[in-house]
């Protein structure tokens, strides 16, 4: 016979289901998990560009290894990075400065303990078509090719990358106004925007603008070396690796074997070409199917320190860059309690 539930038990049971779920939001559904061969798994958070080459580096040379750590990677975007961290889905996030400084001004508890790449490694690529018509190359000078973008159909996947487009235009004395804009979900979309017609051309982070390039599809007439706004000495812009507080104080040692690990890597990268055997094989595996030129191009559009340390003066540049240079955080704002270099070696 079915037994009757009574008020109070299903009071009682609602509010240790709703109490169960609380906690799996935080607490230890962020923890790393260790296997039976004494290696610790934790999850970490990439978004498919170049960035995530020194995540890779350091698994590929036996860093994570050699501090007993497994890597499970985990693809996110600028909208699911942050709340996969918060929700403990991924333990690292592998986060642009934008993302981790908006996160700081929603009062969200993280921390980065360790940079991992500086600049702004993006291309704006035109179709073959728009490039034949407007007489545009691969060396055409900025401000000719920001005055031929007038009047045309721009792409764009994320807020930041448009608002960067409108830096280099406006250095150039044209309005982002000038053009028409169709926003598009990701990098992937701005690709075949451009091959089917939709867009005249499209900015990006690499290796992607390259691709097309190298796939005849179009010309990247805009990148780092031409657009001198992008490059790391003048944005102070650089990715950055970061955790829970509540993480880093409950595991502080995975914390700093991961973070002794990826400035392992930032040092290989900064001291080998982006040719060298080791770099280009990690960088086959971070980005499948993408032609090794186009790969050591990305490479070499990347600042990977020597060092993966942090300073303020570093990030007072980079929240300049992100508040008044692209406008993304009106409020950005960066202390002492938001970064450290204790898990460094």
């Amino acid at each position: 016979m079915r037994k009757r539930t009574s008020p109070r038990t299903l009071a009682l049971t609602s509010a240790a289901i709703l109490g169960a779920a609380l906690l799996s939001g935080c607490g230890d559904q962020g923890a790393a998990t260790v296997g039976s061969d004494g290696m610790k798994t934790v999850s970490v958070g990439v978004s498919g560009n170049i960035f995530d080459l020194s995540i890779r580096v350091a698994e590929e040379n036996g860093y994570f290894a050699k501090h007993h750590i497994k890597i499970k990677y985990v693809t996110l975007n600028a909208s699911t990075g942050v709340s996969g961290l918060q929700s403990g889905s991924v333990q690292f996030l592998n986060a642009s400065p934008t993302s981790f400084i908006a996160a700081l001004s929603k009062g969200l508890p993280e921390i980065s303990v360790a940079t991992n790449g500086g600049g702004n490694p993006l291309g704006i690529v035109v179709s073959s078509d728009f490039a034949k018509k407007q007489h545009l190359t691969a060396d055409t000078p900025a401000e000719q090719v920001a005055k031929a973008l007038v009047g045309s159909t721009a792409g764009a996947s994320s807020a930041n990358t448009k608002a960067e487009a409108g830096l280099f235009l406006k250095a150039n004395g044209v309005s982002s106004t000038k053009m028409k804009w169709v926003s598009l979900p990701n990098p992937a979309a701005d690709k075949a925007a451009l091959t089917k017609g939709e867009v005249d051309w499209f900015i990006t982070s690499e290796p992607i603008p390259l691709q097309v390039q190298d796939d005849g599809d179009g010309i990247v007439v805009a990148d780092p070396a031409k657009v001198r706004q992008w490059a790391f000495e003048n944005a102070g812009y650089g990715q950055a690796v970061v955790v829970q507080k509540s993480f880093a104080k409950n595991d502080p040692d995975t914390v700093k074997g991961f973070a002794t690990a990826v400035q392992q890597a930032t040092a290989y990268l900064s001291s080998h070409e982006s040719s060298d055997t080791k770099v280009l094989a990690a960088a086959r595996k971070t980005l499948p199917g993408v032609p090794d030129k186009v790969l050591s191009a990305s490479v070499g559009q990347v600042d990977w320190p020597k060092s993966a340390e942090m300073d303020a003066a570093g990030w007072k540049k980079t929240v300049a860059f992100v508040k008044d240079g692209i406008g993304a955080v009106p409020d950005a704002s960066v202390s002492s309690e938001d970064w450290t270099n204790t898990y460094l070696p």
